[in-house]
């Protein structure tokens, strides 16, 4: 059975958007900056509300920002 896991580009886009600090992020998503942290990590899935806010914050769609990575 295959495992997945959401892969993500957020640390690339918040520098591609002016260098944006993870607290910068936070604030306008309205979550922690340590949850900023271990997002980038990998080891933390959002929300879809979550992903979707910080899509939005990127003007990205939400599959630009997290794709699923299967693996065997």
């Amino acid at each position: 059975m295959p495992k997945a896991i959401i892969r993500n580009h957020v640390r690339r886009l918040r520098f591609e958007h002016g260098e944006m600090t993870q607290q910068a992020l936070a604030d306008r998503v309205g979550c922690s900056r340590q949850t900023i942290l271990v997002l980038e990590q990998e080891r933390y899935v959002p929300s879809l509300m979550l992903a979707m806010q910080i899509a939005r914050v990127f003007g990205a769609h939400v599959e630009q920002v997290f794709t699923l990575d299967e693996t065997e």
